[in-house]
């Protein structure tokens, strides 16, 4: 009948079965968070992670990152053997160190060592979110801290790769006193004339933004990155004002002079390189 015509579903369906779900491998595809963007995660990680199509930066994991930037083969991490007690015996700290360690593959949220960038050696160290949302414990201070050392007894330049959420509450005031330790240790690379380049990436907020992450003798940020001390709401109740959209981007800091420059990833290897030839001994 004419009814029974105009009536027939639709030869093909448009809601995929659980079946066809499964059937598309995990991690295969990656949306932009930005853009909406769907590409395959395998060309994503060719571009560095950018996105093609409005040029967002993802995340990076640190060995992505150190594998992006120095020579194949150059790179020898250092204390990489060190992790975190449970001095406080915070509840179930232990066990999401743990997880973070299976997540992850990493046993702290930070990975140092020494490799080359073109050839001109480094010592180098790169916070990872993903492991305690790169939170600033005892033993990230402390291997911050040996790797500006390391920098001060080889009297070779330091960059470092900042990714945080500030200090790591579960370690109390132990976590604070990395902010005085690896400053101090910044300050002997100083009085050395040795060259520290930070490089903030999304996120870098706390105690991170406070210390070591904003004493660069050049101080660089990704962009879009997340960059501040106090989150937004906390200011705007203080203060009582509403702050501008772009309020804590590494743009925003750029135009009122807390930073030197804004880089894209693409071109941060060329910018480091450049750097450390003019500073070489």
């Amino acid at each position: 009948m004419l009814r029974d015509f105009f009536s027939k579903k639709k030869k093909y369906a448009t809601i995929p079965s659980e079946r066809a779900k499964q059937e598309v491998p995990e991690g295969l595809m990656t949306k932009c968070p930005s853009c909406r963007t769907i590409m395959y995660t395998k060309e994503l990680k060719k571009n560095c992670l950018v996105c093609d199509s409005c040029g967002y930066h993802h995340r990076m994991s640190a060995y992505e990152r150190i594998e992006s930037l120095l020579d194949e083969e150059t790179f020898v991490e250092i204390n990489g053997n060190l992790i975190s007690e449970d001095p406080l015996q915070f509840p179930t700290y232990q066990d999401k160190l743990e997880q973070d360690r299976k997540k992850t593959g990493l046993n702290e949220a930070v990975v140092t060592g020494e490799g080359k960038m073109s050839g001109l050696p480094l010592v180098i160290a790169v916070m990872d979110s993903r492991f305690r949302m790169g939170s600033m414990g005892s033993v990230v201070g402390e291997k911050i801290a040996r790797a500006i050392e390391r920098s001060i007894e080889k009297e070779i330049p330091f960059i470092l790769f900042s990714a945080s959420g500030g200090a790591r509450m579960q370690e109390g005031v132990l976590s604070l006193m990395q902010m005085a330790k690896t400053s101090a240790a910044l300050s002997k690379l100083d009085e050395q004339g040795g060259l520290f380049i930070s490089v903030m990436t999304h996120p870098t907020t706390g105690g991170v933004s406070a210390s070591f992450a904003s004493l660069g003798d050049y101080n660089f940020a990704e962009p879009g990155a997340l960059i501040g001390f106090a989150g937004r709401r906390i200011i705007e109740q203080t203060i009582r004002q509403e702050l501008p959209d772009d309020f804590q981007t590494a743009e925003f800091l750029l135009k009122h002079g807390q930073l030197d420059r804004v880089v894209h990833r693409h071109d941060l290897k060329e910018t480091l390189t450049t750097l450390l030839d003019m500073h070489k001994k």
